[in-house]
């Protein structure tokens, strides 16, 4: 029998660019599962920039149950290991080109993963982070202090605003994006106003707002361009003993004030789902309800919060200039 003239093809002679093609379809989980380790070829595509300029970790969540005492969640052990093994895994395949960054809201993650992390993609621009309940001041400020070039965060609302405010002021000057999710008081405002007056793009949708700190907004945030308060929970407070009470509507001095943006973004509608839910929740959205993937979506499009486009726009109503 004459010998075969075809020559055996090899999975490492897969051409890299066709191979890192075909890696950026897959999710955190699936790329850090081994795919580095097959052959040298492999692992120099796994490092290819173009796979890392985002790390989505939003396909993950910690196994967790609530307690009543700080940090008000238990994580289990075998969770957290694997969130340690997968930030190993891709911190090191990225070699430091990470330039976004993506927690689930349900993924808690701790003071020593937050700094692991920031030491090892120090270029990050953005950051988006809707839970750290783990995670304490001098761990958060640490990481801030690292990321110089930081340009957008999505957060929580926090008891204590002033102090991150101050750090995100002192050391990342191109701060220009935040998103914040959950209840938006004068205090939240007035820090914002003092500690970060050149922001351009503000989203607090779904959130439980007070009405005078929009208005602190609209008349001292001189750089501002964009602001997005759909489906809110909008809270006039009047001087006591009279009890708070919901706005339905926007009055006209508010639209007056926000008629200088770029794009006001708004939706108070009874049959809109999302304003629905937020009543219900009494503006602190309970997200694990809903369906996933719903917590990240954003009406400010132009804006790259997070890098998250919108699936409800059409829901919401856009002022501003033209």
């Amino acid at each position: 029998m004459e010998e075969s003239d075809s020559v055996a093809w090899r999975w490492e002679d897969l051409d890299a660019d066709v191979l890192v093609k075909i890696l950026q379809s897959f999710d955190i989980v699936q790329l850090t599962s081994g795919i580095a380790s097959v052959c040298s070829s492999w692992r120099m595509a796994c490092c290819d920039p173009m796979l890392w300029k985002t790390l989505d970790l939003s396909v993950m969540r910690s196994n967790f149950i609530k307690i009543p005492l700080e940090p008000y969640v238990y994580v289990d052990a075998r969770s957290d290991k694997t969130l340690t093994r997968i930030l190993k895994i891709s911190l090191s395949l990225s070699r430091g080109n990470i330039m976004t960054l993506i927690f689930h809201f349900n993924l808690y993650v701790s003071d020593d993963q937050l700094t692991y992390t920031a030491e090892r993609c120090p270029r990050l621009r953005r950051l988006v982070m809707p839970a750290w309940n783990r995670i304490k001041k001098t761990g958060i400020c640490k990481a801030i202090r690292i990321w110089r070039d930081l340009e957008s965060l999505t957060m929580p609302s926090i008891a204590n605003p002033p102090y991150l405010m101050e750090e995100i002021a002192n050391n990342c000057k191109n701060f220009s994006e935040l998103k914040v999710m959950g209840p938006f008081d004068i205090l939240f405002a007035t820090t914002i106003i003092t500690r970060l007056p050149k922001i351009k793009v503000l989203s607090l949708r779904c959130s439980m707002l007070v009405k005078d700190a929009l208005i602190s907004i609209l008349d001292n945030l001189q750089n501002l361009e964009v602001l997005n308060i759909s489906h809110c929970l909008l809270i006039e407070i009047p001087p006591p003993p009279a009890p708070r009470r919901i706005m339905e509507e926007l009055d006209q001095s508010i639209l007056e004030k926000a008629s200088q943006l770029r794009q006001f973004i708004t939706c108070m509608k009874d049959s809109c789902i999302m304003c629905q839910r937020t009543r219900n929740d009494e503006g602190l959205m309970r997200w694990y309800k809903y369906e996933e993937g719903l917590w990240k979506t954003d009406e400010v499009i132009e804006s790259c919060l997070g890098g998250f486009r919108n699936d409800l726009s059409t829901t919401a109503n856009v002022h501003g200039k033209h």
